[in-house]
């Protein structure tokens, strides 16, 4: 990324990136003397008398084969035993799909019945409910019944849950927030007695060779796999390595299509397409099932995905099962012209918590969530019982695989852990070696490959800018301009060469009409608003 670029973005230092982190503190009320057992709320001094009160929290619906009742299973009983009891509470959770959440969200909201905790990722749409008063503005709630939250979360994240000044609802810390990665076979390469490649030129002249030698000796050999475009697999930073120096404001504000440089970084995918380096039919895998044969057969000499992508189960298993000589590394390949390896990352935050204006028990809510702030009680809803749900191995604890009760439907029980996304050990190494273990079975040999991918995949990394402030044309024309850009992007990476510029500027042009326009002129007073805004504290 260029020095005008950096201002866009925050920028993670690649060498201060397995240094400590200082996890949650305790609760204060421990101080005042009370000897509550691990996990015990310590709220209150006593529970409240009368009859319990009914505390509704969301939970996701993920369709796991084999899953427990989502209300009744190890985690759930920890919570109301732990926390339900001492508060003379029950908790009860409500399952929203999770491939329906924002859908079942609105019409929960619009009909008054939303869970007194409810949360989702996408936070235009918890600016969207605040905006129209239908959400608790929590700042007092918090002083008062969160502090050992507002201790975990920092001022950085809570102010990803902030708008117009006021704290409209709970992100959660995103302890990881690499996002894609790279990652190359290091014993084709040496086979072929190359090196791994470190910027676009060596990457080409292997995926040539790839193509050419086959050093894995396999029917098909596909030099660079990938899949559907918005699935999984990626083409990684590939195209952020051929922008040119813009403004903060540029960079923030300007479409993809429009940002100079970003059509040379297309038309070299092109090319590669065109030279028969990536997957011929990546346009039709809209299942990514053809990609993952090709990965996990050998037949695949590089590729981009989640940077985590090896540690999962249908990728692990199947390249052990499949092709146990194949040892891929992760790898930083696109150079920018000033040297750098910019790429994106996550957030400082994960999913918003926030309590509806129809709750009648949002104190209680902002209490269970400080709870959840407890490292105890999040280190048992991550891991369960040491010799029932793990095993600590070098301090850093390995999932035992589980069924019925004591299944997670989530990896390290996310959609139970609403204050946190991701491992939280105190330690950001040992956050990515537990969140491998997690990941890969308990598995201590892909420790070193996460935590190696890790580094690079967060190196130069930078965070798209963060509005806060919902982009009205966007609600409307968003859905229209993504599907078409999903288009443009197919279009023009499988178009012959000689067509390639004149396709692009129409694309490109019934993109903008089609709503980018009104998008970007929006992002623009948002964004100057925002700015604006900053200027004034």
């Amino acid at each position: 990324m260029n020095t005008n670029m950096k201002k866009a973005a925050v920028i993670v230092l690649g060498s201060a990136l397995l240094s400590s982190v200082v996890a949650g503190c305790g609760s204060d009320d421990k101080k005042n003397g009370e000897t509550a057992s691990p996990g015990a709320s310590t709220a209150a001094s006593a529970a409240p008398s009368g009859p319990p009160v009914t505390l509704t929290v969301e939970v996701f619906d993920r369709g796991v084969q084999g899953q427990p009742d989502l209300n009744n299973n190890t985690w759930t009983r920890y919570v109301n035993e732990k926390f339900g009891k001492p508060n003379n509470a029950i908790v009860k959770f409500v399952p929203v799909p999770r491939s329906q959440e924002v859908e079942k969200l609105n019409v929960m909201m619009a009909a008054g019945e939303a869970p007194d905790i409810s949360f989702t990722y996408d936070g235009t749409t918890v600016t969207r409910y605040a905006r129209s008063d239908g959400l608790y503005v929590l700042d007092e709630l918090l002083e008062k019944h969160g502090k050992q939250l507002k201790a975990y979360l920092g001022e950085e994240v809570l102010a990803y849950g902030k708008s117009d000044g006021k704290q409209i609802s709970i992100p959660a810390k995103r302890t990881l927030v690499a996002w894609n990665g790279l990652f190359i076979r290091k014993d084709w390469l040496d086979k072929l007695g190359m090196p791994v490649p470190t910027n676009r030129d060596e990457l080409y002249n292997t995926l040539v060779a790839f193509r050419d030698k086959n050093p894995g000796n396999v029917k098909g050999v596909v030099p660079w796999v990938t899949g559907s475009i918005g699935m999984n697999y990626s083409f990684g930073n590939l195209t952020d390595s051929f922008l040119a120096p813009m403004s903060e404001e540029e960079f923030a504000t300007t479409p993809k299509w429009l940002k100079p440089g970003y059509k040379d970084g297309l038309k070299w995918i092109n090319k590669l397409y065109n030279e028969k380096l990536i997957s011929p039919d990546f346009a039709l895998d809209k299942t990514l099932k053809q990609a993952d044969a090709d990965v996990t057969t050998g037949k695949a000499g590089f590729f981009g995905a989640n940077w985590d992508y090896l540690l999962t189960q249908k990728i692990r298993d199947g390249l052990k099962q499949n092709a146990p000589d194949a040892n891929f590394v992760p790898v930083d390949t696109f150079k920018n012209a000033e040297g750098k390896y910019p790429k994106v990352v996550y957030d400082a935050n994960g999913v918003f918590s926030f309590i509806p204006k129809t709750s009648k028990n949002a104190e209680l809510a902002v209490k269970y969530l400080n709870w959840m702030a407890d490292p105890e009680v999040l280190f048992f809803l991550q891991y369960g019982q040491e010799g029932v749900n793990h095993k600590m191995v070098n301090g850093i604890p390995q999932g035992i695989q589980q069924t019925g009760d004591n299944m997670q439907m989530s990896n390290l029980n996310l959609d139970y852990t609403l204050v946190v996304n991701g491992a939280e050990m105190g330690d950001l190494e040992k956050n990515i070696k537990a969140y491998a273990a997690a990941l890969s079975g308990g598995d201590s040999s892909y420790e070193k490959l996460a935590v190696d991918s890790y580094k690079i995949n967060t190196t130069d990394g930078y965070v798209n800018f963060y509005y806060g402030i919902p982009n009205e044309a966007n609600l409307k024309l968003g859905r229209t301009v993504g599907d078409l850009d999903k288009q443009m992007m197919e279009r023009l990476i499988v178009c012959k060469p000689a067509e390639f510029d004149a396709l692009y500027d129409s694309l490109v042009k019934e993109y903008m009409n089609a709503g980018g326009k009104a998008i970007q002129e929006e992002n623009i007073k948002n964004y100057r608003a925002v700015i604006a805004s900053r200027q004034k504290k």
